[in-house]
């Protein structure tokens, strides 16, 4: 069983909203980044946004910056990902992760979740 559940995938036209949810038990922010990557067919793992351990700031790739935001509820160690102005080229499986969170949104993941499929397309 993946140590961390992600929900909240689906398909919407380009323009639309999407939020995904990541329970991720166990993995505290006092201790772990938590975060969001995707990966699309025929293209590279990208990080998509993640959240540093200990400060808590928020960081995103420029390719969402703008559009996505990455929250959390620390005390039921949830992290979100709220979704706008979906694009076409934003869908991808979206896995999300604890780890190591840097500046550029891109994170390394030591635990991750199954992934949840995002599909934009009209």
């Amino acid at each position: 069983e993946a140590p961390l559940v992600e929900s909240g995938g689906g398909s919407v036209q380009p323009g639309g909203s999407l939020r995904l949810s990541c329970s991720a038990p166990g993995f505290s922010l006092d201790d772990y980044a938590l975060g969001w990557f995707r990966q699309a067919p025929g293209k590279e793992r990208e990080g998509v946004a993640c959240i540093r351990s200990g400060s808590y700031s928020r960081h995103y790739a420029d390719s969402v910056k703008g559009r996505f935001i990455i929250s959390s509820d620390n005390a039921k160690n949830i992290v979100y990902l709220q979704m706008n102005s979906l694009k076409p080229e934003d869908t991808a499986v979206y896995y999300c992760g604890a780890g190591v969170c840097y500046s550029s949104g891109k994170a390394d993941y030591d635990y991750r979740g199954q992934g949840t499929q995002v599909t934009v397309s009209s």
